[in-house]
């Protein structure tokens, strides 16, 4: 079984420069795009595709939204980085407005989802020694199989995946990975005085949008209260409106020591992130303990406030939640014998493939290139469909009309 694929000379064109001049550490699909519109992408050769990897869930709010482009040039022609050397008129808005926005005492802006793990694992260990009172160096962190929260020397420490570990060790120590979805395991680690914090995805998305059960997070929330550790949730993916509400953990009307933000932060335009806290948490880190250069630029700030705006403006949570309720439902209705299953939460699904061929899940993300909607394949068998949130029913009827047609290729 192989797919059929039309490569223009142009598209030939583009995709040599990079293959000539570019790192290969990515396997992109052999599309080259350069225009973005709402759920909408365009490629070099005018032929236009259905979104449904949303930049890994960055372009929430859909390619280029006017309300966040005009406040990206507005803010471009002003002023875009001071560093935080300086003080910037937009920075203290902006911790004011996400602070209220998500209910905590403070925030710390970083660029990258990456970064923001990082700096919340700094947090859980100064905390931990500080506050909780853990011998120095004796911090742990308990993370979770199957988790993706970066490729940083750190973060790949405690990753279960070989291709980001495989010959970057010395790796480093203070993680306990234990299973997703399982709190008598989490319990029995909290047993360790020297647990720090939890550091969890609500929704393992890398993995293939893997949905806990009913429970989890209150469970996560229980116990990191009684054993004194930090609950750290991962919402760079599965926050800002992408499952249905606001923030996963809001499905369970939990609320997180430590939120991580990021990807939709800044509606796809620049990278922006933040880590939000209360004082007793934020507070143990003094200055030049942590930073960034780019960290809170103006640029960001301004982006950033009318991303978070446009979600709650365009009730972008209450329309993940019924698009996606529709695109699972009529995903079923195709009763295909290649789809083994179609999971997720509002806007952020998956479906896994069933086919004796390893390649089946690419060949046919290949079918749907040719057919006019982008998606990409994650651990093999695995398909995100993860739109963005203005996605309307009529696009959603549409797009999976082109998924039907495209499990035609395995015929």
């Amino acid at each position: 079984m192989t797919s059929t694929i039309t490569i223009s000379p142009d598209t030939q064109y583009y995709l040599d420069l990079e293959e000539r001049y570019g790192a290969h550490n990515y396997h992109p699909l052999p599309v080259v795009l350069n225009k973005g519109e709402g759920v909408f992408l365009y490629d070099v050769d005018g032929n236009r595709y259905y979104d449904f990897l949303s930049g890994y869930s960055a372009v929430n709010q859909g390619h280029c939204h006017p309300k966040i482009v005009a406040a990206l040039t507005e803010q471009a022609q002003k002023l875009t980085l001071t560093s935080r050397a300086f003080h910037s008129n937009l920075l203290g808005e902006y911790e004011k407005y996400i602070t209220a926005y998500f209910g905590y005492d403070k925030v710390l802006p970083m660029n990258t989802g990456v970064e923001a793990v990082e700096t919340a694992l700094k947090l859980s260990r100064k905390w931990g020694y500080e506050v909780k009172g853990i011998p120095e160096d004796k911090a742990k962190v308990i993370v979770c199989e199957g988790n993706f929260h970066g490729r940083t020397s750190a973060v790949i420490s405690f990753s279960s995946d070989p291709l980001a570990k495989r010959n970057f060790g010395p790796y480093m120590p203070g993680y306990e990975a234990i299973p997703f979805n399982d709190l008598a395991t989490l319990e029995k680690a909290f047993q360790d005085t020297n647990v720090a914090a939890f550091l969890f995805e609500p929704i393992q998305g890398e993995a293939g949008v893997v949905v806990p059960d009913d429970g989890y997070y209150k469970g996560i929330r229980s116990l990191c209260t009684e054993y004194n550790v930090l609950m750290v949730a991962d919402e760079i993916q599965t926050g800002l409106a992408r499952t249905g509400k606001m923030l996963a953990c809001d499905h369970e009307n939990v609320r997180p020591d430590i939120l991580l933000l990021g990807k939709a932060l800044s509606g796809g335009m620049l990278p922006v992130s933040a880590v939000l806290c209360d004082d007793e948490i934020m507070m143990t880190i003094k200055p030049g303990e942590h930073g960034s250069t780019y960290g809170g630029n103006p640029l960001a700030c301004a982006v950033a406030m009318a991303a978070l705006r446009v979600l709650k403006e365009e009730q972008m949570e209450t329309n993940a939640a019924a698009m996606g309720e529709l695109l699972r439902r009529e995903i079923q209705k195709l009763d295909s014998p290649f789809i083994v299953t179609a999971r997720g939460k509002g806007l952020l699904n998956a479906i896994v493939i069933k086919h004796p061929d390893p390649e089946a899940a690419w060949d046919l993300c290949l079918a749907l290139k040719e057919n006019g909607l982008l998606a990409k394949p994650t651990h093999g068998d695995k398909i995100r469909f993860a739109p963005p949130l203005v996605i309307t029913k009529e696009q959603v009827l549409a797009s999976v009309a082109i998924i039907g047609k495209s499990l035609q290729v395995f015929l």
